[in-house]
Protein backbone atom coordinates (compact mmCIF):
# COMPACT_ATOMS: atom_id res chain seq x y z
CA UNK A 1 0.00 0.00 0.00
CA UNK A 2 1.26 3.32 -1.04
CA UNK A 3 1.82 5.81 1.72
CA UNK A 4 0.12 8.93 1.94
CA UNK A 5 1.33 12.22 2.80
CA UNK A 6 1.98 12.43 6.47
CA UNK A 7 -0.02 14.35 8.85
CA UNK A 8 1.02 17.81 9.45
CA UNK A 9 3.34 18.24 12.83
CA UNK A 10 1.94 19.89 15.36
CA UNK A 11 5.84 22.00 15.83
CA UNK A 12 5.34 23.11 12.06
CA UNK A 13 1.94 24.17 12.74
CA UNK A 14 2.62 26.80 15.52
CA UNK A 15 5.12 28.57 13.28
CA UNK A 16 4.71 31.88 12.14
CA UNK A 17 1.51 32.14 9.81
CA UNK A 18 2.52 34.05 7.34
CA UNK A 19 4.72 31.22 6.27
CA UNK A 20 2.47 29.13 3.59
CA UNK A 21 2.80 25.65 3.20
CA UNK A 22 5.94 24.53 4.94
CA UNK A 23 3.86 22.47 7.11
CA UNK A 24 4.62 19.20 5.32
CA UNK A 25 8.00 18.25 5.90
CA UNK A 26 8.00 15.36 3.90
CA UNK A 27 8.48 15.65 0.48
CA UNK A 28 11.59 17.12 0.60
CA UNK A 29 14.67 14.71 0.88
CA UNK A 30 17.45 17.33 2.81
CA UNK A 31 20.81 16.79 1.46
CA UNK A 32 23.41 16.11 4.37
CA UNK A 33 20.98 16.27 6.93
CA UNK A 34 19.44 13.82 9.55
CA UNK A 35 16.18 14.06 7.71
CA UNK A 36 13.84 12.17 10.43
CA UNK A 37 15.30 14.73 13.16
CA UNK A 38 15.43 17.72 11.42
CA UNK A 39 11.15 17.15 10.46
CA UNK A 40 10.60 16.20 13.77
CA UNK A 41 12.20 19.14 14.86
CA UNK A 42 12.26 21.88 12.09
CA UNK A 43 14.63 24.77 11.86
CA UNK A 44 13.81 26.99 9.40
CA UNK A 45 15.29 30.28 8.11
CA UNK A 46 13.23 32.49 6.43
CA UNK A 47 14.85 35.62 5.51
CA UNK A 48 18.30 37.42 5.68
CA UNK A 49 20.57 40.41 5.87
CA UNK A 50 24.38 41.42 6.86
CA UNK A 51 25.40 38.89 9.30
CA UNK A 52 21.85 37.58 10.13
CA UNK A 53 19.69 34.97 9.50
CA UNK A 54 15.99 35.19 11.06
CA UNK A 55 14.41 31.80 11.70
CA UNK A 56 10.97 31.25 11.64
CA UNK A 57 9.94 31.78 15.17
CA UNK A 58 11.19 35.50 14.39
CA UNK A 59 14.62 35.21 16.25
CA UNK A 60 17.66 36.83 14.46
CA UNK A 61 20.24 34.03 14.31
CA UNK A 62 23.88 35.28 14.06
CA UNK A 63 25.86 33.48 10.68
CA UNK A 64 28.76 31.98 12.35
CA UNK A 65 29.39 29.98 8.91
CA UNK A 66 28.69 32.33 5.67
CA UNK A 67 25.33 30.12 5.37
CA UNK A 68 27.75 27.07 4.01
CA UNK A 69 30.83 28.55 3.59
CA UNK A 70 29.65 30.71 0.51
CA UNK A 71 28.43 34.38 1.86
CA UNK A 72 31.60 35.74 2.20
CA UNK A 73 30.06 39.08 1.15
CA UNK A 74 27.13 38.32 3.84
CA UNK A 75 23.36 38.49 3.09
CA UNK A 76 21.37 40.59 1.15
CA UNK A 77 24.16 42.61 -0.20
CA UNK A 78 22.90 45.80 -2.51
CA UNK A 79 25.53 45.53 -5.37
CA UNK A 80 24.55 41.80 -5.56
CA UNK A 81 20.98 42.28 -5.74
CA UNK A 82 20.98 45.30 -8.41
CA UNK A 83 23.08 43.19 -10.18
CA UNK A 84 20.63 40.25 -10.46
CA UNK A 85 17.33 42.20 -10.60
CA UNK A 86 18.92 44.13 -13.76
CA UNK A 87 20.24 40.98 -15.49
CA UNK A 88 16.38 38.97 -14.89
CA UNK A 89 15.02 41.71 -16.95
CA UNK A 90 17.72 42.33 -19.83
CA UNK A 91 18.54 38.58 -20.21
CA UNK A 92 17.49 36.11 -18.21
CA UNK A 93 19.07 32.90 -20.10
CA UNK A 94 21.28 32.41 -23.26
CA UNK A 95 22.78 29.22 -24.15
CA UNK A 96 26.71 28.26 -24.00
CA UNK A 97 27.27 26.07 -26.69
CA UNK A 98 28.14 27.54 -29.72
CA UNK A 99 26.73 30.90 -28.35
CA UNK A 100 28.20 33.75 -25.64
CA UNK A 101 26.68 36.93 -23.91
CA UNK A 102 28.66 39.80 -22.39
CA UNK A 103 28.80 39.25 -18.99
CA UNK A 104 29.89 35.43 -18.98
CA UNK A 105 33.49 37.22 -20.84
CA UNK A 106 33.54 40.25 -18.59
CA UNK A 107 33.28 37.98 -15.64
CA UNK A 108 36.21 35.52 -17.06
CA UNK A 109 38.69 38.62 -17.41
CA UNK A 110 38.07 40.48 -14.00
CA UNK A 111 38.56 36.53 -12.62
CA UNK A 112 41.73 35.83 -14.21
CA UNK A 113 42.90 39.25 -12.79
CA UNK A 114 42.17 38.12 -9.69
CA UNK A 115 43.69 35.17 -9.87
CA UNK A 116 47.58 33.84 -9.61
CA UNK A 117 49.62 34.44 -12.43
CA UNK A 118 49.63 31.98 -14.98
CA UNK A 119 45.96 31.01 -14.22
CA UNK A 120 44.55 32.51 -17.53
CA UNK A 121 41.45 31.03 -18.92
CA UNK A 122 38.12 29.76 -16.93
CA UNK A 123 35.54 27.47 -17.48
CA UNK A 124 32.04 27.90 -15.78
CA UNK A 125 30.40 25.15 -13.57
CA UNK A 126 27.83 25.15 -11.69
CA UNK A 127 28.39 24.35 -8.23
CA UNK A 128 31.95 23.19 -6.82
CA UNK A 129 31.40 19.46 -7.48
CA UNK A 130 31.13 19.76 -11.77
CA UNK A 131 34.17 22.47 -10.89
CA UNK A 132 36.28 19.49 -9.53
CA UNK A 133 34.42 16.88 -12.41
CA UNK A 134 35.61 19.29 -14.80
CA UNK A 135 39.57 19.53 -12.93
CA UNK A 136 39.85 16.54 -13.69
CA UNK A 137 38.18 15.97 -17.05
CA UNK A 138 40.44 18.85 -17.76
CA UNK A 139 43.94 17.08 -16.39
CA UNK A 140 43.06 13.50 -18.44
CA UNK A 141 42.02 15.49 -21.35
CA UNK A 142 45.27 17.75 -21.07
CA UNK A 143 47.67 14.57 -20.86
CA UNK A 144 46.32 12.56 -23.58
CA UNK A 145 46.16 15.56 -26.33
CA UNK A 146 50.35 15.79 -25.35
CA UNK A 147 50.42 11.87 -26.39
CA UNK A 148 50.53 11.10 -22.81
CA UNK A 149 46.91 8.92 -22.19
CA UNK A 150 48.64 6.44 -19.91
CA UNK A 151 47.98 9.47 -17.59
CA UNK A 152 44.36 8.58 -16.30
CA UNK A 153 45.10 8.64 -12.53
CA UNK A 154 43.66 11.24 -9.92
CA UNK A 155 45.55 11.47 -6.62
CA UNK A 156 42.92 12.69 -3.82
CA UNK A 157 44.25 12.85 0.30
CA UNK A 158 42.67 11.07 3.10
CA UNK A 159 39.71 13.54 4.70
CA UNK A 160 39.42 15.54 1.45
CA UNK A 161 36.21 16.82 -0.02
CA UNK A 162 35.49 17.22 -3.43
CA UNK A 163 31.90 17.19 -3.87
CA UNK A 164 29.49 15.22 -4.32
CA UNK A 165 29.81 14.05 -7.38
CA UNK A 166 30.81 10.85 -8.51
CA UNK A 167 34.41 11.96 -9.61
CA UNK A 168 34.54 14.18 -6.46
CA UNK A 169 33.65 11.85 -3.74
CA UNK A 170 36.10 9.35 -5.57
CA UNK A 171 39.00 11.50 -4.91
CA UNK A 172 37.55 12.53 -1.71
CA UNK A 173 38.70 10.86 1.40
CA UNK A 174 35.92 10.91 3.62
CA UNK A 175 34.46 7.34 4.21
CA UNK A 176 30.76 8.70 5.30
CA UNK A 177 30.84 9.88 1.80
CA UNK A 178 32.16 6.94 0.01
CA UNK A 179 30.59 3.86 1.58
CA UNK A 180 27.32 3.82 0.42
CA UNK A 181 28.34 3.82 -4.13
CA UNK A 182 30.32 1.06 -4.19
CA UNK A 183 33.93 0.99 -5.80
CA UNK A 184 33.38 4.22 -7.35
CA UNK A 185 35.90 5.65 -10.16
CA UNK A 186 38.50 3.10 -11.37
CA UNK A 187 42.13 4.89 -10.90
CA UNK A 188 41.74 6.92 -7.47
CA UNK A 189 44.02 6.85 -4.93
CA UNK A 190 44.96 8.98 -2.07
CA UNK A 191 48.01 9.94 0.34
CA UNK A 192 47.51 10.49 3.94
CA UNK A 193 45.72 13.75 5.66
CA UNK A 194 48.23 16.14 7.40
CA UNK A 195 46.25 15.84 10.84
CA UNK A 196 48.74 15.27 13.69
CA UNK A 197 47.49 16.39 17.29
CA UNK A 198 49.66 14.72 19.04
CA UNK A 199 51.96 17.04 17.92
CA UNK A 200 49.73 20.75 16.55
CA UNK A 201 47.17 20.39 19.14
CA UNK A 202 45.90 23.74 19.84
CA UNK A 203 48.63 25.16 16.69
CA UNK A 204 48.16 29.04 16.02
CA UNK A 205 47.78 29.23 12.43
CA UNK A 206 49.82 27.34 10.01
CA UNK A 207 51.29 23.93 12.59
CA UNK A 208 54.85 23.39 12.91
CA UNK A 209 55.15 19.83 12.43
CA UNK A 210 54.08 17.78 9.21
CA UNK A 211 55.73 18.92 6.04
CA UNK A 212 56.83 15.79 5.42
CA UNK A 213 53.41 13.91 5.05
CA UNK A 214 53.55 15.54 1.40
CA UNK A 215 55.84 12.66 0.91
CA UNK A 216 53.60 10.28 0.80
CA UNK A 217 52.67 11.22 -2.56
CA UNK A 218 56.42 10.08 -3.46
CA UNK A 219 54.76 6.57 -2.36
CA UNK A 220 51.76 6.77 -4.24
CA UNK A 221 53.75 7.75 -6.93
CA UNK A 222 55.84 4.66 -6.74
CA UNK A 223 53.33 2.69 -6.56
CA UNK A 224 51.70 3.58 -9.83
CA UNK A 225 54.31 4.73 -11.51
CA UNK A 226 54.16 8.57 -12.80
CA UNK A 227 53.56 7.25 -16.25
CA UNK A 228 49.77 6.66 -15.07
CA UNK A 229 48.95 9.97 -13.01
CA UNK A 230 47.50 12.76 -14.06
CA UNK A 231 46.84 14.74 -11.30
CA UNK A 232 46.70 15.53 -7.44
CA UNK A 233 44.04 17.54 -6.13
CA UNK A 234 44.27 18.46 -2.77
CA UNK A 235 42.07 21.46 -0.86
CA UNK A 236 44.65 23.86 0.71
CA UNK A 237 42.60 24.03 3.98
CA UNK A 238 40.75 20.79 4.23
CA UNK A 239 37.20 22.98 5.68
CA UNK A 240 34.20 20.06 5.13
CA UNK A 241 36.07 17.60 7.25
CA UNK A 242 36.87 19.45 9.70
CA UNK A 243 39.35 22.74 9.27
CA UNK A 244 42.80 20.99 9.12
CA UNK A 245 45.09 23.41 8.23
CA UNK A 246 48.30 22.24 6.43
CA UNK A 247 51.84 22.33 8.01
CA UNK A 248 54.20 24.49 7.11
CA UNK A 249 56.30 23.71 4.09
CA UNK A 250 53.42 21.07 3.14
CA UNK A 251 52.05 22.99 -0.22
CA UNK A 252 55.58 23.63 -1.01
CA UNK A 253 56.28 20.28 -1.16
CA UNK A 254 53.56 18.73 -2.98
CA UNK A 255 54.00 21.36 -6.06
CA UNK A 256 57.83 20.15 -5.68
CA UNK A 257 56.97 16.45 -6.55
CA UNK A 258 53.88 17.47 -8.85
CA UNK A 259 56.69 19.02 -10.77
CA UNK A 260 59.53 16.48 -10.78
CA UNK A 261 57.03 14.12 -11.92
CA UNK A 262 54.90 15.94 -14.51
CA UNK A 263 51.86 15.57 -12.91
CA UNK A 264 49.45 18.43 -12.47
CA UNK A 265 48.23 20.03 -9.33
CA UNK A 266 44.57 21.46 -8.75
CA UNK A 267 43.40 23.20 -5.83
CA UNK A 268 40.46 22.56 -4.78
CA UNK A 269 39.77 26.16 -3.23
CA UNK A 270 35.55 26.21 -3.56
CA UNK A 271 35.97 27.05 -0.03
CA UNK A 272 39.27 29.06 0.40
CA UNK A 273 38.69 31.34 -2.39
CA UNK A 274 37.03 34.79 -2.18
CA UNK A 275 38.89 35.61 1.16
CA UNK A 276 38.27 33.44 3.46
CA UNK A 277 42.35 33.50 3.99
CA UNK A 278 42.48 36.97 3.93
CA UNK A 279 43.80 37.05 -0.13
CA UNK A 280 41.44 36.47 -2.87
CA UNK A 281 42.58 32.82 -2.84
CA UNK A 282 44.50 30.28 -0.61
CA UNK A 283 47.30 30.58 -3.55
CA UNK A 284 48.22 33.84 -2.94
CA UNK A 285 48.25 33.24 0.69
CA UNK A 286 50.52 30.13 0.61
CA UNK A 287 52.44 32.08 -2.57
CA UNK A 288 52.21 28.14 -4.03
CA UNK A 289 50.23 28.08 -7.91
CA UNK A 290 48.39 25.10 -8.83
CA UNK A 291 48.01 24.48 -12.48
CA UNK A 292 44.20 24.45 -11.82
CA UNK A 293 41.77 25.87 -9.55
CA UNK A 294 38.15 25.00 -8.60
CA UNK A 295 35.87 27.73 -7.91
CA UNK A 296 32.77 28.32 -6.27
CA UNK A 297 31.10 29.27 -3.61
CA UNK A 298 31.91 32.94 -2.63
CA UNK A 299 32.88 33.39 -6.57
CA UNK A 300 28.51 34.66 -5.94
CA UNK A 301 28.63 35.04 -2.46
CA UNK A 302 26.24 32.22 -2.60
CA UNK A 303 23.84 34.32 -4.01
CA UNK A 304 23.13 32.27 -7.26
CA UNK A 305 24.31 28.96 -7.43
CA UNK A 306 27.84 28.96 -9.78
CA UNK A 307 31.69 27.20 -10.28
CA UNK A 308 34.37 27.79 -11.87
CA UNK A 309 38.21 26.26 -13.14
CA UNK A 310 40.70 28.31 -13.62
CA UNK A 311 43.42 27.30 -16.01
CA UNK A 312 46.80 27.61 -17.04
CA UNK A 313 47.43 28.86 -20.44
CA UNK A 314 49.46 25.73 -22.08
CA UNK A 315 46.71 23.46 -20.96
CA UNK A 316 44.57 25.75 -22.68
CA UNK A 317 46.32 25.45 -25.85
CA UNK A 318 47.00 22.05 -25.73
CA UNK A 319 43.43 21.25 -26.55
CA UNK A 320 43.19 23.63 -29.06
CA UNK A 321 44.06 21.09 -31.80
CA UNK A 322 42.43 20.23 -35.21
CA UNK A 323 39.94 21.87 -37.27
CA UNK A 324 38.82 25.15 -36.05
CA UNK A 325 35.19 24.15 -36.85
CA UNK A 326 35.06 20.97 -34.70
CA UNK A 327 34.54 21.13 -30.61
CA UNK A 328 37.92 20.85 -29.29
CA UNK A 329 36.60 19.69 -25.77
CA UNK A 330 33.19 17.79 -25.31
CA UNK A 331 32.86 18.77 -22.20
CA UNK A 332 30.26 21.35 -20.60
CA UNK A 333 26.71 22.00 -19.21
CA UNK A 334 23.53 23.43 -19.80
CA UNK A 335 23.97 26.16 -17.85
CA UNK A 336 27.86 27.05 -18.03
CA UNK A 337 28.20 30.80 -17.24
CA UNK A 338 24.86 31.67 -16.78
CA UNK A 339 23.89 35.28 -17.42
CA UNK A 340 22.18 35.77 -13.79
CA UNK A 341 25.18 33.85 -12.20
CA UNK A 342 27.30 36.04 -13.76
CA UNK A 343 25.82 39.17 -13.08
CA UNK A 344 25.58 37.84 -9.41
CA UNK A 345 29.54 37.11 -9.66
CA UNK A 346 30.26 40.55 -11.05
CA UNK A 347 27.95 42.12 -8.63
CA UNK A 348 30.18 39.68 -5.47
CA UNK A 349 33.28 41.20 -7.09
CA UNK A 350 32.69 44.57 -6.86
CA UNK A 351 31.53 43.94 -3.03
CA UNK A 352 34.62 42.68 -2.13
CA UNK A 353 36.82 45.22 -4.21
CA UNK A 354 34.48 48.39 -3.15
CA UNK A 355 34.41 47.21 0.80
CA UNK A 356 38.44 45.81 0.75
CA UNK A 357 36.88 42.61 2.05
CA UNK A 358 39.96 40.39 1.34
CA UNK A 359 42.54 43.43 3.28
CA UNK A 360 39.25 43.22 6.39
CA UNK A 361 39.58 39.72 6.59
CA UNK A 362 43.27 39.57 6.77
CA UNK A 363 42.81 42.65 9.66
CA UNK A 364 40.60 40.66 11.65
CA UNK A 365 42.75 37.44 11.50
CA UNK A 366 44.66 38.44 14.60
CA UNK A 367 41.60 39.30 16.95
CA UNK A 368 39.60 36.27 15.23
CA UNK A 369 42.78 33.81 16.41
CA UNK A 370 42.37 34.80 19.88
CA UNK A 371 38.68 34.39 20.29
CA UNK A 372 38.64 31.22 18.88
CA UNK A 373 41.62 30.21 21.09
CA UNK A 374 40.05 31.02 23.85
CA UNK A 375 38.13 28.61 24.10
CA UNK A 376 40.78 26.11 25.07
CA UNK A 377 40.30 24.85 28.25
CA UNK A 378 36.35 24.50 28.55
CA UNK A 379 34.86 20.75 28.76
CA UNK A 380 35.53 18.82 26.07
CA UNK A 381 37.40 20.64 24.03
CA UNK A 382 40.70 18.90 22.95
CA UNK A 383 42.19 20.81 19.76
CA UNK A 384 41.13 24.48 18.63
CA UNK A 385 42.40 25.18 14.86
CA UNK A 386 42.37 28.73 12.99
CA UNK A 387 43.56 30.33 9.57
CA UNK A 388 42.29 33.32 8.16
CA UNK A 389 39.01 33.75 8.83
CA UNK A 390 38.21 29.72 9.54
CA UNK A 391 38.10 28.69 12.94
CA UNK A 392 37.54 24.41 14.16
CA UNK A 393 37.08 23.22 17.90
CA UNK A 394 37.22 19.71 18.33
CA UNK A 395 35.43 17.87 21.09
CA UNK A 396 36.24 14.90 22.17
CA UNK A 397 33.89 12.01 21.29
CA UNK A 398 31.15 10.50 23.19
CA UNK A 399 32.12 6.90 23.91
CA UNK A 400 30.03 4.72 22.10
CA UNK A 401 27.98 8.04 20.06
CA UNK A 402 30.41 9.71 17.96
CA UNK A 403 29.07 13.02 15.96
CA UNK A 404 26.40 13.29 18.73
CA UNK A 405 28.66 15.86 21.29
CA UNK A 406 29.09 18.22 18.84
CA UNK A 407 25.50 17.85 17.06
CA UNK A 408 24.48 18.69 20.20
CA UNK A 409 26.19 21.63 20.40
CA UNK A 410 24.68 22.55 16.73
CA UNK A 411 21.37 22.03 17.99
CA UNK A 412 21.91 24.72 21.35
CA UNK A 413 23.69 26.97 19.55
CA UNK A 414 21.06 27.43 16.95
CA UNK A 415 18.64 27.89 20.42
CA UNK A 416 20.83 30.15 21.84
CA UNK A 417 20.70 32.46 18.27
CA UNK A 418 24.37 31.30 16.15
CA UNK A 419 24.41 29.51 13.50
CA UNK A 420 27.53 26.93 13.35
CA UNK A 421 28.98 23.88 11.32
CA UNK A 422 29.72 20.77 12.54
CA UNK A 423 31.49 17.23 11.04
CA UNK A 424 32.43 14.40 13.11
CA UNK A 425 32.46 16.01 16.87
CA UNK A 426 34.13 19.19 15.05
CA UNK A 427 32.49 22.55 15.42
CA UNK A 428 33.71 24.43 12.40
CA UNK A 429 33.05 28.45 11.90
CA UNK A 430 33.48 30.65 8.75
CA UNK A 431 31.57 34.03 9.01
CA UNK A 432 30.91 36.51 6.75
CA UNK A 433 33.71 39.06 5.80
CA UNK A 434 31.99 41.46 7.16
CA UNK A 435 32.01 40.45 10.64
CA UNK A 436 32.78 42.79 13.43
CA UNK A 437 34.84 42.54 16.39
CA UNK A 438 32.14 42.78 18.68
CA UNK A 439 30.45 40.17 16.62
CA UNK A 440 32.99 37.84 16.85
CA UNK A 441 33.02 38.35 20.45
CA UNK A 442 29.37 37.34 20.41
CA UNK A 443 30.15 34.14 18.69
CA UNK A 444 32.89 33.10 21.14
CA UNK A 445 30.34 34.14 23.97
CA UNK A 446 27.57 31.69 22.66
CA UNK A 447 29.90 29.33 21.85
CA UNK A 448 31.44 29.30 25.75
CA UNK A 449 27.87 28.73 26.76
CA UNK A 450 27.14 26.27 25.02
CA UNK A 451 30.24 24.24 25.82
CA UNK A 452 29.46 24.20 29.20
CA UNK A 453 26.18 23.24 29.31
CA UNK A 454 27.05 20.19 27.03
CA UNK A 455 26.98 16.86 28.77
Amino acid sequence: MRRGRRQRSDQAGSMNSSIPHTNDFEPFWMPYTANRQFKANPRLLVSARNMHYVAADGRAILDGTAGLWCCNAGHARPRIIKAVQRQVVELDYAPAFQMGHPKAFELSSRLVQLAPRGLDHVFFTNSGSEAVDTAMKTAIAYHRARGEGSRFRVIGRERGYHGSGFGGVSVGGIGSNRKMFGPLLVGADHIRHTHDPARNAFSRGLPEHGEEFADDLERVIALHDASTIAAVIVEPVAGSTGVLVPPKGYLERIRAICDRHGVLLVFDEVITGFGRLGAPFAADFFDVTPDLMTLAKGITSGVIPMGAVLVRKEIYDALMQGPEHLIEFAHGYTYSGHPVACAAALGALDTYRDEDLFARAHGLAGYWEDAVHSLKGLPHVIDVRNLGLIGAIELEAMPGEATRRAFSAFLAAFEKGLLIRTTGDIIALSPPLIISRAEIDQIVEILSGVLKELL
